[in-house]
């Protein structure tokens, strides 16, 4: 006789409750609310990314389909399509929102989402990217979204730690956000170094970020005008080509930015071409900044990882409300199948995690052996 719940309900075992209910509280999610939970609601869009169904009417005939086991969901019964929908539409996002960081901090503090194998680095320095990842819309279903002449789309910001490759800044704007303005609003911590591409050079923004000892590493723009203070010892066997202190000589620049900065060229062997590199870190070698630049492509991997693995390509909904949660929610089961995949001793990559966890959402096995 099997003494276990479904792995889908040991997971969801592991989000308290307790914390669910005072955010619920908190927003006021279930004010004029006739039976409806905001629980099922989430649960509704946790099987969604989990399960990656493709509409409304694939959640609610999916959970259906486990009438008599939802109970171990904390749910008494499937949703229906139109209940959903109008959650989604009007319940507020901020809930999701408040709940993703609230499970991302509890997850940090055991310490489950450490980074396997060594370390690249040896520097105490908090490391961290910043880039944004546009998701393309039809205009015609989400006209508010609009992006282009023909064309919709949102952006979604992510300041992402490189301690645990998750994210300590998200931001959800229009496409048409520069990105440069939402990069305004980040609150950096001193003595964090920050890999940046050249769309963020706003030397107004860099010279707040050097006053406030956060470092950088950016690429530098082909018409930046510049003179050479001092040229450094370029190390042997390497792709560094020079390594260079500059001062801006730009009417404009200099005056946003009075400060020295280093430039250093690098040849890219895959690409063929030179990579100039600008950074207001003075003291770590010409490698060790290459090696940060390099590392900006984590952010990549991140994007790259949840539009492949989870719904965010396709929504189930066309408000901008209901848009935010699929977003907030899919960064929620991205979360905890990030969880998972540190935990496991099966040695799976993560999207072959995504596809075991899909497969067996409802088998009967203790998660940890599963595991």
């Amino acid at each position: 006789m099997l003494k276990v719940s479904s792995l889908f309900s040991q997971i969801l075992a592991e989000i308290p409750r307790t914390d669910f209910e005072k955010l619920v509280a908190k927003h006021g999610t279930e004010r004029h609310a006739k039976g409806f939970r905001s629980w099922t609601q989430f649960v509704a869009m946790l099987f969604c990314h989990l399960a990656k169904a493709d509409s409304l009417r694939e959640i609610c005939h999916g959970l259906s389909c486990c009438n008599g086991k939802l109970v171990h969901l904390g749910v008494l019964k499937s949703p229906n399509k139109s209940t959903l929908s109008y959650a989604n539409e009007h319940r507020s996002s901020e809930l999701f929102r408040d709940l993703f960081w609230s499970l991302l901090g509890r997850f940090r503090a055991t310490g489950k989402l450490g980074i396997h194998g060594k370390r690249r680095f040896r520097f105490k320095n908090k490391l961290l990217s910043f880039d944004s990842t546009t998701i393309s819309l039809c205009l015609s279903l989400f006209p508010w979204a609009s992006f282009r002449r023909a064309k919709g789309g949102v952006k979604v910001h992510v300041l992402l730690d490189h301690g645990d490759y998750m994210p300590s800044f998200v931001h959800i704007t229009e496409a048409r956000q520069h990105d440069s303005k939402v990069a305004r609003i980040l609150s950096l911590p001193q003595g964090s170094i920050v890999a940046i591409d050249r769309g963020y050079v706003d030397f107004d923004m860099l010279r707040r970020w050097t006053e406030r000892k956060v470092f950088f590493v950016t690429r530098m723009k082909k018409n930046l005008s510049y003179v050479i203070a001092k040229r450094h010892d370029v190390p042997k066997n390497r792709n560094i080509l020079r390594d260079e202190t500059i001062r801006l000589s730009g009417t404009a620049t200099w005056q946003k930015y009075p400060c020295p900065l280093r430039r250093i060229v690098l040849w890219d062997k895959q690409k063929q071409e030179e990579i100039v590199l600008l950074t207001n870190h003075l003291d770590f070698g010409a490698t060790t900044i290459s090696s940060i630049y390099k590392e900006r492509w984590q952010i990549e991997i991140f994007f790259k990882t949840l539009k492949q693995n989870l719904k965010v390509k396709t929504f189930i909904g066309s408000s901008e409300n209901a848009l935010c949660i699929q977003i907030w929610t899919a960064l929620i089961a991205l979360l905890v199948i990030k969880w998972l995949h540190f935990l496991s001793k099966a040695g799976w990559s993560f999207s072959n995690m995504a596809v075991m966890l899909r497969l067996n959402l409802f088998t009967y096995r203790d998660l940890r052996g599963w595991l």
